[in-house]
């Protein structure tokens, strides 16, 4: 039997900036994506934070988040992640206590580690190349705090922030935040969108180290996805092309904004299985083709929920696929 109707469906937004196109556009049509998918009966929609990069505007992923969820009404919306090393963890319970405030139960906070940025930008972000590195669990257990009820004698607290509960998850593309978040009893999402190498260690550690807590019975897991469906199999292979020169510039040294599709691209055997490290998981084709590409996902992963990660040129396109999958889905 199927599991993808007993299975949580969300969306990763990354607010791409097209090539012709600017960050208001970004901001136009993740919300447009937002509310789709919000009556199509996903989940979660979450932002992730990147810093520098051309085509991503999610800079400001707090921000964002204000925006998506104020132009939505059940859907939950949240970051994924926020970079916990980037801010002080006081900032961050102010912000989505902010959130929390304005748009109840609604707001989730994923967190990671990487700086989200290269050396350069991370050094303007952090000042402190070492910010995190070492010390996640003690920033994590800080935030903690300032969400949590306040504690007898603490001096600092986060208002709006405090008491607020908002949820976190940990997320993560190795064995690191898995096993913390197992530790400490968190939901974990890994990041297959684009480091799909390490997944079925990382799932394994997780829920072979879970150990339960006031938040969580059991583990929770939910895995980033990227897939892409179109009506054939063509198309959307074709619709890929767009992904697939993404990652062929980070490969090359260049990040652009997002590309149009091509018939063709021209790469060495070497750049194939670079790509494949990148997009190894991606789930690509006809409205079959996805149905029978997730349930597989499903059986060998035992997921929780999917986050499903499109990344095409064309919002139309984007917009379709999500369609498409909430279809099968059923």
């Amino acid at each position: 039997m199927s599991r993808l109707a007993d299975t949580s469906l969300s969306v990763l937004d990354l607010a791409p900036i097209r090539e012709g196109g600017s960050a208001a556009d970004s901001f136009r049509e993740s919300v447009e994506l937002a509310r789709l998918t919000e009556r199509l009966g996903f989940t979660r929609f979450w932002l992730a934070e990147h810093h520098g990069i051309e085509g991503i505007a999610s800079a400001a992923t707090a921000v964002l988040i204000g925006h998506v969820a104020g132009a939505t009404q059940r859907i939950r919306v949240g970051s994924g992640g926020i970079m916990l090393p980037n801010h002080p963890p006081l900032v961050i319970a102010e912000q989505f206590g902010t959130l929390e405030a304005l748009h109840p139960g609604r707001i989730d906070l994923g967190l990671g580690r990487a700086p989200g940025s290269d050396g350069a930008t991370m050094a303007a972000l952090r000042r402190d190349p070492y910010a995190g590195v070492d010390d996640f669990p003690q920033r994590l257990e800080e935030l903690q705090g300032f969400l949590g009820e306040p504690r007898p004698g603490q001096r600092v607290r986060a208002v709006p922030g405090q008491g607020s509960r908002v949820p976190i998850w940990l997320l993560g593309s190795s064995g690191y935040s898995a096993q913390l978040a197992a530790r400490l009893g968190l939901p974990f999402a890994f990041a297959a969108q684009f480091a799909p190498g390490y997944l079925h260690e990382a799932l394994r550690l997780y829920r072979d180290n879970f150990r339960p807590s006031e938040i969580l019975e059991r583990p929770h897991a939910m895995v980033g996805l990227p897939v892409i469906a179109a009506e054939s199999d063509a198309l959307a292979d074709y619709l890929a092309t767009t992904s697939r020169q993404k990652f062929l510039g980070m490969i090359r040294g260049r990040r652009t904004c997002a590309k149009p599709p091509v018939e063709h691209l021209e790469m060495t055997p070497m750049e194939e299985v670079q790509l494949q490290q990148f997009l190894g998981e991606a789930i690509v084709g006809g409205p079959d083709t996805v149905r029978e590409g997730l349930e597989r996902f499903l059986e060998r992963t035992g997921a929780d929920e999917l986050m499903l990660n499109t990344d095409v040129y064309a919002l139309e396109d984007r917009l379709a696929s999500y369609e498409i999958v909430a279809e099968v889905w059923r």
